[in-house]
């Protein structure tokens, strides 16, 4: 593949700073700790997004762009990472920020191309992330449900896990993937840039 030249755009913690909208977006959404930060990382081979062990860390719409080129002035399209939800510290805080810029950004954004929804695949099936699913269904948005953490279950179990959740949440599939192998990168970049070619 090629190199990925990325920059770490702006953090949005109100609707007007969200940069103008040009290229497609993709948006990383999941509960806290789910390794959304890793999973981006891992996806643009270079650490921009801010990995913590502290659930709940980003409380802002982080915006990344990618660029065909290093010195190229607008990106190509932008990875947008959004705060966790579901940690119970920290989730009413996050609950009452919802409808001040996020909700507007998955309902409103016109670039938002797809919402990438990210499930620990060790993890039994959340009523939180349950909620997100129905929230972008009943607001029309394209989403991939993507299973972090894969490399901790291996064969039948990967399998099995997957299978419950898929069935759980009432979705076909669940791309599994893992920021520590690398696997799942080339099939969800392939879903990306499918979509951003649209």
């Amino acid at each position: 593949m090629k190199p990925i030249h990325a920059k770490f755009l702006i953090a949005a913690g109100d609707t007007r700073l969200f940069p103008a909208e040009g290229p497609p977006e993709f948006a990383f959404l999941g509960r806290s700790n789910v390794g959304k930060s890793s999973l981006i990382n891992s996806l643009l081979g270079q650490k921009l997004a801010h990995v913590s062990s502290t659930p709940g860390r980003t409380r802002t719409i982080n915006f990344i762009g990618l660029y065909a080129k290093p010195n190229q002035h607008d990106p190509e399209l932008m990875l947008v990472d959004l705060p966790g939800y579901g940690y119970a510290k920290i989730s009413r805080e996050i609950s009452a920020e919802w409808p001040k810029f996020i909700e507007p950004y998955l309902k409103e954004r016109q670039t938002l191309q797809l919402a990438i929804v990210l499930i620990d695949a060790n993890v039994p099936p959340q009523a939180s992330d349950q909620q997100l699913i129905e929230f972008l269904q009943s607001s029309g948005r394209d989403f991939l449900v993507v299973g972090t953490k894969s490399d901790k279950l291996s064969g039948n179990k990967l399998r099995n896990a997957l299978n419950l959740l898929s069935r759980e949440h009432g979705i076909a599939n669940i791309l599994a993937y893992s920021a520590k192998t690398g696997a799942g990168r080339d099939e969800l970049w392939r879903e990306i840039r499918e979509r951003a070619a649209r």
